[in-house]
């Protein structure tokens, strides 16, 4: 099943951490959080992939042309050209389309732009700006079963402040810097569409697939939600992009599968 991965917004929330490459190309750790979310998805045997790109989309193209380059050592002999790479990496099937979908094209208009590359099958689609170990196996057999035509991941977001347990004396039990809330769920990404969905876009640049095709989608009973309770977190911010790198750094991150 091919992924749809949005990847041209402007991140304008996050420029403190970058502002000279898109969202999608901070890195954590060495590599981009655009290639540990493909990673996760290739784990699970989904190795076709669709970049919509708009934003400094250029600096993702050099990317995936200079892969070999950016993840082999290799030695280069001057005046012939020739250049010998010495390891290998384990990417070896995946196979990456790039497309530009617009600079200031909105997400609707972008998922619409490629119709042409995703066919007549179900696909997925996801944000170039989030990670999670959500069970993608699952979320496709969850689809699958309910045959409407849009899946999307319901999570139960960070919470923005700690979190204290105490007894009826104020004896403090727990302390979670940042605990998972227990309200309501918000849209984590990680969808899974039927192709009818190009029913409810078109290419209007200013169409937003989370406002007027979902609402429409929702209207017409065609949405359904997949819960994960597991890890999620998105990089909005300078602290989220710590946050993520200091995992990674801690080898504790759940989105790398050991």
């Amino acid at each position: 099943m091919k992924t749809v991965i949005l990847a041209g917004g402007y991140g304008t929330r996050i420029r403190d951490v970058a502002d000279d490459i898109p969202k999608p190309m901070i890195p954590i750790g060495p590599y981009p959080i655009l290639w540990h979310i493909m990673k996760w998805y290739a784990n699970f045997g989904h190795n076709e992939f669709v970049i919509c790109l708009g934003y400094k989309g250029q600096i993702v193209r050099n990317f995936f042309l200079n892969y070999e380059a950016f993840t082999r050592d290799f030695t280069i002999t001057f005046g012939k050209g020739d250049l010998e790479f010495h390891n290998s990496h384990p990417e070896v099937d995946w196979k990456v389309t790039l497309a530009d979908t617009g600079l200031n094209s909105m997400t609707g208009s972008r998922i619409a732009r490629i119709k042409k590359y995703v066919g007549h099958e179900d696909f997925m689609i996801t944000y170039g700006d989030g990670v999670s170990d959500v069970d993608i196996d699952e979320l496709i057999k969850f689809h699958k079963s309910h045959g409407k035509v849009l899946t999307v991941t319901g999570v139960r977001p960070p919470g923005r402040f700690g979190e204290m347990v105490s007894d009826a004396n104020g004896q403090v039990a727990a302390f979670n810097e940042k605990p998972q809330a227990s309200g309501g769920r918000i849209s984590g990404g990680f969808f899974v569409a039927s192709p009818r969905i190009f029913d409810y876009l078109d290419i209007r640049e200013d169409l937003v697939f989370e406002q007027g095709p979902i609402r429409k989608l929702v209207e017409d009973n065609e949405l359904m939600m997949f819960e994960h309770d597991g890890f999620w977190q998105p990089m909005d911010t300078s602290r989220e992009y710590q946050l993520l790198n200091g995992l990674y750094e801690s080898g504790d991150a759940p989105w790398i599968k050991k």
